[in-house]
């Protein structure tokens, strides 16, 4: 270990941009056993572990990198998957520089940080190839069941832990696939369906159940899966997306970023998309609204399709937005191009075609709570872009809650969203609630965190209520 003063952070090699643009492969290559230990060994095993603290699952990042270092890579994927259902999923899409990364020591000292995410991904990578990874041995089936809404990270995260237990599991979903926003939002080139279809396909192969093309409030209503299960985990996401609100935002020609995204992957699958022309790139100047990693999705994707130009447009700087900057540069690479400091003012074109965006310059002024400094308007200071496809990537809200638990459901907050405990409860006994759908749209690892932090959760009320129901049984009648 504490290599970082004679190895030089180094990350899986990356395909040139050249080749990457053509096809939606991943861009990384994986790490090779030596390269992968060596990376690992640079960590300084500091004694507060800040990448730790930076990480939502609390991951052991020194113990599993000391381990990976030390070619002990069955154990150093036992202490990687013990704290995370997803470690090779997490490793390839979350934002590390913002995270992990981010808060690691040698970063801070200027030696680049430990490529935690690379090295993570190294690991599950190596653990699925070599076998170590089975279905799940249920040791003793408690006769417990629990119906999981949503099969999404969060939804996939609790049902694999609740599994564990010896709880029986029905996962419903709307969807024709499961795996959420990591199936039909998050494009191949960030991380390739196969990855997530194993996963799935462990989870029925340690007999958990999907029902698929199943949606709460027109399939099945709430009632119905309170008195089917034990236990109800709403893990539904947030799928309604932010309305862009400026002249010409009614039109038909302005494409929701998720419509797009999902067209793209639908298409990947081989499948054939409705509104082909509507949703479809090529040949296209593009234009995408927003900051975030879904923005960085549909740019990306749109240099995939063939567009004639692609560009972004983005209300602050690039120190001040909201997705990871390591994709800002991957795009950049790529050939898209960033309109900082700039925000739609109105879309030109008529009800069912858009022509381009009146482009409305903008300055910073103070920090915000969250310390991002805060967009101003520049008067007199406006121009116009051409654009022929123009797609909104403003972030998802909640959608009806309570419509979809027809009418009662469990008490939320003023934006939408489940209110539960700190324990992931509800004001519904038995039914249970996190990722996206109580946080707001947010990254995949919390989605993941809240879904293993209810399953312990509804794992506890369960075992209460058997020791409960034991216990009245052993009383003596009176």
């Amino acid at each position: 270990m504490l290599r970082f003063t004679e190895l030089d952070q180094s990350y899986p090699a990356k395909r040139p941009a050249k080749e990457r643009r053509k096809d939606f492969d991943e861009i990384y290559a994986p790490f090779n056993p030596k390269a992968g230990a060596d990376q690992a060994a640079r960590c300084s095993q500091c004694g507060v572990p800040f990448c730790q603290s930076g990480c939502p699952l609390h991951n052991d990042i020194p113990d599993w990198l000391m381990l990976a270092a030390e070619g002990r890579m069955e154990e150093a994927w036992e202490r990687s998957s013990a704290t995370s259902t997803m470690p090779e999923i997490c490793g390839r899409i979350c934002p590390q520089d913002r995270l992990c990364e981010g808060s690691c020591v040698i970063e801070q000292s200027g030696h680049g940080a430990v490529t935690i995410g690379a090295v993570e991904t190294h690991i599950t990578e190596t653990a699925w190839k070599e076998g170590w990874i089975q279905p799940i041995r249920v040791k003793r089936e408690t006769g417990f069941s629990v119906g999981v809404v949503g099969a999404g990270p969060a939804g996939l995260a609790a049902a694999e832990r609740l599994r564990e237990q010896g709880h029986s599991v029905t996962i419903y979903d709307r969807h024709d696939r499961a795996g959420g926003l990591l199936i039909y939002g998050i494009p191949n080139f960030k991380l390739d369906k196969s990855v997530v279809e194993r996963r799935t396909q462990r989870l029925q192969k340690s007999g958990v159940a999907f029902q698929l093309n199943t949606e709460l409030g027109r399939d099945v209503s709430l009632e119905e899966l309170r008195e089917r299960h034990d236990a109800v985990f709403l893990a539904i996401g947030t799928y309604k997306a932010r309305a862009l609100t400026c002249p010409g935002a009614g039109s038909d020609g302005l494409i929701p970023a998720l419509d797009y995204l999902t067209a793209s992957n639908r298409r990947g699958f081989g499948e054939t998309i409705a509104d082909e022309a509507r949703l479809q790139a090529k040949g296209r100047k593009v234009v995408v609204i927003g900051g975030g990693d879904t923005a960085m999705d549909c740019v990306r994707t749109a240099i995939r399709q063939g567009a004639a130009s692609v560009t972004c447009l983005y209300r602050r700087d690039r120190e001040n937005m909201p997705g990871s900057l390591r994709e800002v540069t991957h795009a950049e690479e790529e050939g898209v191009v960033f309109e900082w400091l700039s925000a739609p003012l109105a879309l030109k074109g008529d009800a069912t075609t858009l022509s381009g965006v009146r482009v409305q310059r903008m300055g910073l002024g103070a920090p915000d709570r969250d310390g991002r400094r805060q967009p101003i308007v520049l008067e007199g200071a406006e121009t116009d872009l051409d654009g022929d496809l123009v797609i909104a990537a403003l972030g998802y809200e909640a959608e009806d809650v309570d419509a979809a638990c027809g009418g009662g459901g469990p008490v939320l907050t003023p934006r939408g969203t489940v209110r539960v405990t700190e324990r992931c409860r509800t004001s519904i006994p038995g039914v249970y609630a996190g990722g996206d759908i109580v946080r707001g749209a947010s990254l995949v690892v919390w989605a993941i965190k809240d879904g293993q932090d209810a399953a312990a959760t509804i794992h506890a009320d369960l075992m209460a209520r058997a020791e409960s129901a034991q216990t009245r049984e052993l009383e003596p009648a009176e």
